[in-house]
């Protein structure tokens, strides 16, 4: 039988793996892909998937500050908020892995390495050690107010921008997620008795 040209060379399979192997980029960072049927021009995608990356980082900080709440929490309401904690945590995976589609969908690049994600957040570093619980808190709160006030300026922005997807996102799975968890938060900074209820008589007048 006669071989075709372009099947003539005869490939030997080999059951070691390629490792090590290196290549250039694909897609560089800060970039989008044009071919997609989005019915969204260019420059609005490149600034949408620009703008979702700072919002992504931020969750993905938000995200392991929870973790790292979760794992170090101490004191009498330990059980609560462990469990509280760790919660929110799944929560704001979900809320990462939908913004990092998002990108990828409008032809970006999602922000991803841990490195780079701490050169783009918003959100101030904690310590390596162990903080206490009303400071713990105070920082997830802060971390909140960062991302809850940056997606309602996004949310209108795409609105402008006619990027109706994005805005659905950012309002439907990241601001009303986020408000509902400080909400959580909040409530656990708010100074009541544990077992004796306050007297009225020695409340002070406002």
């Amino acid at each position: 039988m006669p071989k075709r040209d372009g099947a003539s060379r005869h490939t030997t399979l080999n059951a070691q793996p390629r490792i090590h192997q290196r290549a250039a980029e694909i897609q560089a960072y800060g970039t989008v892909s044009h071919a997609l049927p989005l019915d969204l021009d260019e420059p609005v995608r490149l600034e949408m998937t620009e703008q979702l990356n700072f919002l992504l980082a931020d969750s993905m900080t938000l995200r392991d500050l929870y973790k790292k709440s979760h794992w170090q929490v101490a004191g009498p309401t330990f059980y609560q908020l462990h469990l509280l904690f760790d919660k929110h945590f799944g929560e704001q995976v979900e809320i990462v892995d939908s913004i990092a589609e998002r990108i990828q969908l409008l032809g970006g690049i999602s922000i991803a390495m841990a490195p780079d994600v701490a050169e783009t957040t918003r959100i101030e570093r904690p310590p390596r050690g162990r903080e206490e619980v009303p400071v713990q808190i105070s920082r997830l709160l802060d971390a909140h107010q960062i991302i809850i006030e940056n997606c309602r300026k996004l949310a209108e922005r795409a609105d402008e921008l006619g990027d109706a997807g994005t805005n659905d996102l950012v309002v439907s799975d990241v601001l009303r997620a986020n408000e509902l968890q400080a909400w959580f938060l909040s409530e656990h900074l708010v100074e009541m008795p544990l077992v004796h209820a306050e007297d009225p008589g020695t409340r002070k007048a406002g």
